[in-house]
């Protein structure tokens, strides 16, 4: 039973020592208010900090509204990768989403999550160049 249990420690500290570990430069992004119909592409940046290639195997988000992109070749050591989500802004309200990846890290599953505001309204920016359009 001792020998089992050696086993079994031995076994878990060579595991933790090459698990690999990744690190978001943010773990939420925030699209704040943004107008019906805009750009609802953004990236997700985060690095190995692992030892050995880190292998994204696949990423489900909570609803269809939401599409993930996950890198396909493996992100090695030290380098940076991302995962692209487009959110579809079409959809007026609030949203709160959570996008799963699953991957070869020391955490098998890692959820990242995007929020924000659609509305109807032009946005003041929008409103300027619609403005300035007109009086040419």
């Amino acid at each position: 039973m001792k020998t089992f249990g050696t086993l079994l420690v031995v076994l878990f500290i060579s595991f933790s020592i090459n698990a690999q570990e990744f690190k978001f430069e943010k773990e939420t992004i925030d699209y704040g208010k943004v107008t019906k119909g805009s750009d609802g592409d953004k990236v997700f940046v985060f690095t190995n900090i692992g030892d050995q290639p880190l292998i994204i195997s696949r990423i489900q988000s909570s609803c269809g509204c939401t599409v993930p992109k996950k890198p396909e070749a493996p992100i090695m050591p030290g380098k940076k990768g991302e995962i692209k989500v487009s959110y579809d802004t079409k959809r007026l309200g609030g949203f709160s989403k959570s996008i799963t990846i699953f991957s070869n890290a020391k955490n098998a599953r890692k959820v990242i999550k995007i929020k924000g505001l659609v509305t109807k309204e032009l946005s003041l920016e929008k409103e300027k160049s619609l403005l300035s359009d007109t009086k040419r």
